[in-house]
This record gives C-alpha cells, sequence and structure tokens, in this order.
C-alpha cells in the first residue's frame, strides 16, 4: 500500500512523532494507522517524542582519544534533570556514544546520528531507549573530532562533567597541551587571536566605549586616547593568546607558547548547557497555583 503525506500527517498529530519515525511506522503496517500507533507506542518512539519539546539543559560531556593521541572526539548529551546523569543508565549511553564517536570520527552531528550503535540501533532508537528508561528527554547535542599529524599535539582537560576542552598545538608536549586546555576550561576565551574577532564584535565594543566616554563629559582627543586603551584591554581579555595564563598571570598565554617553540591551532569548549535558555521556575508559585486551582 502506498504511504500518502496526509497518512504521515494523520499519524505525526495523534502520536506527536517524528515525520520519518511515521513514515516507517506505516510502511511497516502496510499503511493500518491503528497498528502503526501500537508499533510506535512499543517502540517508544511515540513516548520519546512527546518529550522531546521538554528543555534538556543538563547532560554530560565526554572525550575520547586513541591511543597514539592524535585523534581525539568531544560530544555533549543533554538530559532535563542533573539526577538522570549521576544514573548508570544514562552514564553507559554516554560512554557507548563517546566510543562510537571515536570509532567513526565524525565531521559533525549529523554525520554522527546518521552511524548506528554496536548492537545495530539507529542512534534514535537508542535515544528513545533511554527516553523511556529515565523519562525523561534526552538528547544528542553535538560533537566533534580533532587529528592531528606528526608535529601536532593534542591537549585533553575536564573539569568534572561539565566542562570538557581539547586543544591543538603544534610543537610543544602533552603538558603543555593540557596546560592550554585547562586555561581554556577556567578563562572561557572567544578565540585563539585578534585575526578571528568579528569586524561586528570589534566595532560593537568601540561604540560602547565611546558613548561610556562621552557621557563623562571627555573631549574628543581625550576620548580617542581612551578608546585605544580599553579596546586593547578588550582584545586581551577575550582572545586566548592575550590573556595571562591562569598557572602564572605574570606571563600570558602567548609568552607561554612562545617559550615553548609551540603555537595553538585550535581548540574546543564544550560546557553542559550552554546557550540553551533553561526555563525558570518558581516552585513556591507553582504550589500556590496549585492549591488555588484545586
Amino acid at each position: 500500500m502506498a504511504i500518502t503525506a496526509s497518512m504521515v500527517k494523520e499519524l505525526r498529530e495523534r502520536t506527536a512523532a517524528g515525520m520519518m519515525d511515521c513514515k516507517k511506522a506505516l510502511a511497516e503496517t502496510n499503511g493500518d494507522m491503528e497498528a502503526a500507533i501500537d508499533l510506535m507506542r512499543t517502540s517508544g518512539a511515540a513516548k520519546a517524542a512527546k518529550k522531546s519539546g521538554r528543555i534538556a539543559a543538563e547532560g554530560l560531556v565526554k572525550v575520547n582519544t586513541t591511543d597514539d593521541g592524535k585523534t581525539a572526539t568531544i560530544l555533549e548529551v543533554n538530559s532535563e534533570t542533573d539526577f538522570v546523569t549521576k544514573g548508570d543508565t544514562f552514564i553507559g549511553f554516554v560512554d557507548a556514544l563517546g566510543a562510537l564517536a571515536l570509532k567513526t570520527t565524525p565531521a559533525d552531528i549529523d554525520a554522527f546520528l546518521a552511524e548506528t550503535m554496536e548492537n545495530g540501533d539507529s542512534l534514535e532508537k537508542a535515544r528513545e531507549d533511554i527516553v523511556s528508561s529515565t523519562g525523561e528527554n534526552v538528547t544528542i547535542r553535538r560533537v566533534k573530532t580533532v587529528t592531528v599529524g606528526d608535529n601536532g599535539v593534542i591537549g585533553v582537560y575536564k573539569h568534572g562533567e561539565r566542562i570538557a576542552v581539547l586543544t591543538v598545538l603544534e610543537g610543544g608536549d602533552e603538558d603543555l597541551a593540557k596546560d592550554i586546555a585547562m586555561h581554556i576550561a577556567a578563562s572561557k576565551p572567544e578565540c585563539v587571536s585578534e585575526d578571528e574577532l568579528s569586524a561586528d564584535i570589534l566595532e560593537r565594543e568601540k561604540a560602547i566605549f565611546v558613548e561610556q566616554a562621552r557621557e563623562s563629559g571627555k573631549p574628543d582627543n581625550i576620548i580617542e586616547k581612551m578608546i585605544g586603551g580599553r579596546m586593547k584591554k578588550f582584545i586581551n581579555e577575550v582572545t586566548l593568546e592575550g590573556q595571562a595564563f591562569v598557572k602564572d598571570p605574570d606571563t600570558t598565554v602567548a609568552a607561554l607558547l612562545k617559550s615553548n617553540n609551540a603555537t595553538i591551532k585550535s581548540f574546543i569548549r564544550f560546557e553542559v548547557g550552554e546557550g540553551i535558555e533553561k526555563k525558570e521556575e518558581n516552585f513556591a508559585d507553582e504550589v500556590m497555583a496549585q492549591v488555588k486551582g484545586g
């Protein structure tokens, strides 16, 4: 039986599941709507889909490296609460994903989500199983792979289970690369150097500084001198090379790298939940609302 768009639409509306899941279920049941619904309920797809709209801003980060230290992967998996991240089921899921990422070295999250687990399940099926087990929305949010050549060094640093950093150096050694990664975890630079800062960011900061200086009543010639100094300070604060090294504030990261005949090519910093807008809830207000409603 041909599966039409209207059939897929109806099943989506009745189950809140994804389009591809609906189409697959209809194909497997030869277009029988009720049988497709039963199949999806059995597989957990419908339940997982209903939870997919809930905000998942907690979770874990995972880093894996090859034995030769030349390839590393970093990923983030999210849940709704911190409680779930401490359970063996969720931790095991993240560990399995980390191993899969290192095996497949995906270029991005889309490539990774197209892979299959060791038991043959799709990542979506594995995710749905975790959703069913934990009762929470779980998302595989992002993944990155880095690989270096003979003179390249990868640095790895994890701060607890919520922050992970990978650094790629040319020259230097693993200890230096790890120290730089630790610095990045603590200092959150925007980029490696001034060259990587966008013109928009620089113009926006300059406009803010100019307005602040004018409000103080300073003449234009003084403002120009002030702006030069403030912009230099801003650039040093947000670029890795310009920042004071956390282990030795008297030296900059750039000076540290130079003294070790090393350069930093790139870095990746993942922090659980960064950029996800969390829903703010007031527990007392929620209880009162329920009391009034009752």
